[in-house]
């Protein structure tokens, strides 16, 4: 195969798997607002507990598989050694299984020793119901990093979509109609959880069928390629368990450190409200609050740079290492500008519609989960940043440090968080705090080290300072629309001026040359979005 066959084919499956990635998110962010309105804030505080320490232990039993699998076969097909890079697949099967089903048990029995250290015994039967998932996922990273080692992300985004889509479904009925069953007991909220988690498990289960399937169908070709090969020496499964876990472990310590941070902060808050005297069903209510409204409407413009930030890599490695700095240094101006142009307005935008965005989706008016999504607007910014920085110093080859700074802003984190619950009257909004400083401390530490290593400084005024002003300029008129426009009510009223705000930010970036055409043309769907922008008169034909 050519290099442009060979790059054309990289770019395709990489779209597909982005593709798939973005419409697994809108699902995500969608079935979480009835599921939210079914359960209430605090059986989904209950539903946030359990995937907190779920996380953490699919992280460290098979969260890396998928990478490591799919760099072992990767490097074996290259070489054409298609026996070996089965034995990598069949040896990494039973390993997944083995490991998947050790961290499937280990969860189901400390549900109940969790749930006491963090004073919510309710928290134990959604995770119970979520335990078997691990080992569903286990086996199901081995069969995806298989097809990914062959270049083929097809699989991968079809398995995604079909699990989402069924999480989604039985996540929403097996809620609503455990609520229903357990509607006499005591810890009827803690069965609706479990409703939500066995939507989790369901998907899981589903995307497992769908990847066997379809390995299935790919066995004829899979056996004829070992067939037909050179004879080469059989690797022995002790040297693939040597490299396997080898792949693995830095993958496994770098995301820890960013999962550990949720698991903790879940810990110290319930550990500290509850020697505060503050009970289980305000105290997960609360958390219900920050986790899935604050966290996950925060998440979808952070979304997009986490995307950006994986794209940028390939492209980075490929100039660095032929040093030309240059165009490394471009294309990092470039995808952090992008970056900030979503991030400002979707910030101010979090600050100004705080109230009417929650009631739209969540049909939640309080001012408590205004004030969150208020006071962490603003970390949509520090998290965009990090994550874009933490692409760009893996795109030029500095991969430990992303996991130091996480680590180092771990430390700072942890103890300004005790401090802030102990000592303030802050609760929650201490959370969402911390939240913002994590990701803040990051990116100083980012720049700090892109700065040494490359001799890079960011252009400012029209990557920060115009967007921040275009933003704030955006975020008052968008305000006195929403007000002009109350007597229509929420739905309407919100709506309508999102969409106005959309049109007002990007006249303002046009008119004062903060965005030109040609930087348009080179985002995503840029010709759409010029064609729009012309047919409005923000742009010249």
């Amino acid at each position: 195969m050519s290099n442009d066959s060979l790059k054309k084919n990289v770019l395709v499956q990489g779209s597909i798997l982005a593709a798939a990635s973005i419409v697994v998110r809108i699902i995500g962010l969608i079935y979480r607002i009835p599921l939210t309105r079914i359960l209430g804030d605090t059986a989904m505080g209950y539903y946030s507990y359990a995937f907190e320490i779920y996380s953490l232990c699919l992280i460290l039993s098979s969260y890396s598989l998928p990478l490591a699998v799919s760099k072992l076969v990767s490097a074996r097909v290259v070489r054409e050694e298609y026996n070996n890079s089965h034995r990598v697949f069949k040896f990494s099967l039973a390993f997944g299984a083995v490991v998947g089903l050790v961290a499937t048990l280990f969860l189901y029995f400390v549900a109940d020793a969790y749930s006491a250290l963090i004073s919510s015994p309710n928290v134990a039967i959604p995770l119970r119901v979520l335990a078997p998932t691990i080992f569903l996922f286990s086996v199901m990273g081995v069969i995806r990093g298989y097809f990914q080692g062959h270049n083929n992300m097809v699989p991968t985004a079809i398995s995604q979509v079909v699990e989402q889509i069924l999480n989604a479904v039985v996540s929403i009925v097996a809620a609503y109609f455990m609520l229903e069953a357990f509607a006499d007991k005591d810890n009827q909220l803690a069965y609706g959880a479990a409703g939500g988690t066995l939507g989790t498990l369901s998907g899981a289960l589903a995307a497992l069928i769908c990847l066997v399937v379809i390995y299935l169908v790919h066995r004829p070709l899979i056996k004829a390629r070992i067939t037909g090969e050179t004879p080469n020496v059989k690797e022995s499964y002790s040297h693939i368990f040597k490299v396997l876990l080898a792949t693995a472990l830095p993958v496994i310590i770098s995301q820890t450190i960013y999962q550990i941070s949720g698991s903790l902060d879940s810990v110290i808050y319930n550990m500290v409200m509850t020697t505060k005297g503050v009970d289980e069903e305000l105290r997960s209510s609360l958390w219900g609050i920050y986790s899935n409204k604050y966290r996950v409407l925060t998440n979808v413009p952070v979304a997009i740079a986490s995307a950006m930030g994986t794209a940028v890599v390939p492209s980075l490695i490929s100039e660095y290492v032929v040093g030309n700095l240059d165009a490394v240094k471009h294309r990092i101006a470039t995808v952090v500008k992008f970056n900030m142009i979503i991030a400002f307005p979707c910030a101010i935008g979090f600050i100004v519609l705080a109230k009417p965005i929650l009631m739209l989706l969540f049909g939640d008016g309080s001012s408590v989960s205004a004030g969150m999504l208020q006071l962490g607007g603003i970390c949509v910014v520090f998290f965009a940043l990090s994550t874009v920085t933490n692409g760009v110093l893996q795109g030029i080859n500095r991969m430990s440090l992303p996991v130091i700074h996480s680590a180092i802003s771990l430390v700072i984190h942890v103890p300004v968080l005790y401090i802030l619950l102990r000592f303030t009257d802050l609760n929650a909004d201490a959370l969402v705090i911390c939240n913002c400083l994590f990701p803040a401390v990051v990116c100083v530490l980012n720049w700090l080290s892109i700065k040494k290593h490359i001799d890079y400084k960011q252009e400012t005024l029209n990557t920060f300072i115009m967007p921040a002003i275009c933003s704030l300029i955006m975020g008052m008129a968008v305000a006195f629309i929403y007000r002009l426009l109350d007597f229509a009510g929420n739905t309407v009223a919100c709506i309508i001026s999102i969409g106005l705000a959309i049109i007002i930010y990007f006249f303002l970036l046009i008119k004062l040359k903060a965005l030109t055409k040609d930087e348009l043309l080179a985002m995503p769907k840029g010709r759409l979005l010029v064609r729009v922008f012309t047919r409005l008169k923000l742009l010249n034909k």
